[in-house]
């Protein structure tokens, strides 16, 4: 059961309105990393844990704390776009030439399509989608997309907060980026903890259906040689890694037979 609090977590109040940093705040939305994708990916994940309730309460309390975020961000790009009114930029731009590379920026899905709001989009117009979501079953591998994800997230947020000077929202992504910090330590120490139970490489336990001989041999497929500096060094399982300089096919060529003349609409 999810119950919604009209009061934000967090400040998300811009100092004056600004189109161009409203669709800049998209790509924190709707983009590949943003918190749509963080928010649909942990609560999956925590649906779908049915091992250990600790990590499931882990995953479900910050997938809920993302959809805190997404509204965050919603509520701060239609601050944003407050007394932008996209009919008369054309009538601004004609008074004002030096407003036109500004207002040439911004998202005309804004006032096209979303009536002045945020829309589940990248800056770009591109949907967001389920394909950036990722909830595998496999708790471990699910917890190093995590830390990834969040990675990407505080990345993105800290080049959005030096693309703009308006501290309303610096303040609110100087919280984000808070967040972001303890997710990722949070995901990090479920990580380590997993790999002790678990072991490093996932899923374990399969050396008994891998060719195990390749599963260390580091190989050489381009000019430089600079992955030689791994050669005999121990990786995290224990285990030697050697060097190939020059791997060489194993295969064979393949001899497939021809799909039938009927299928490539041939005559004879």
């Amino acid at each position: 059961m999810f119950k919604h609090t009209r009061a934000l977590q967090f400040n998300a109040k811009p100092d004056r309105p600004d189109p161009l940093m409203a669709r800049k705040l998209q790509e924190a939305l709707g983009g590949q990393w943003g918190e749509m994708t963080g928010m649909m990916s942990y609560l999956s994940q925590g649906w779908a844990s049915t091992g250990d309730e600790k990590y499931k309460d882990i995953l479900l309390d910050t997938g809920t704390e993302e959809i805190a975020h997404v509204e965050m961000i919603s509520t701060m790009i239609a601050y944003l776009l407050e007394d932008t009114p996209i009919y008369e930029q054309e009538e601004m731009i004609k008074k004002d030439p030096s407003l036109a590379k500004v207002m040439g920026g911004t998202d005309p899905e804004h006032g096209l399509v979303h009536g002045l709001t945020a829309g589940l989009t990248n800056p770009n117009g591109a949907a967001w989608n389920t394909g950036y979501v990722t909830s595998s079953g496999n708790l471990l591998a699910d917890m190093r997309f995590n830390v990834t994800r969040e990675s990407q997230a505080r990345v993105q947020v800290s080049r959005l907060y030096h693309m703009t000077r308006d501290e309303g929202v610096r303040d609110m992504l100087k919280f984000l980026l808070a967040r972001e910090t303890q997710h990722q330590l949070q995901f990090i120490k479920a990580q380590e903890e997993l790999e002790a139970k678990y072991g490093i490489v996932v899923p374990g336990n399969m050396d008994d259906i891998q060719h195990s001989e390749y599963s260390h041999v580091i190989m050489n497929f381009s000019d430089g040689e600079g992955s030689r500096a791994f050669e005999n060094q121990i990786a995290k399982d224990g285990q030697k890694f050697t060097y190939q300089e020059n791997p060489e096919a194993m295969g064979g060529v393949p001899k497939t037979k021809p799909a039938s003349s009927e299928l490539h609409n041939d005559q004879g």
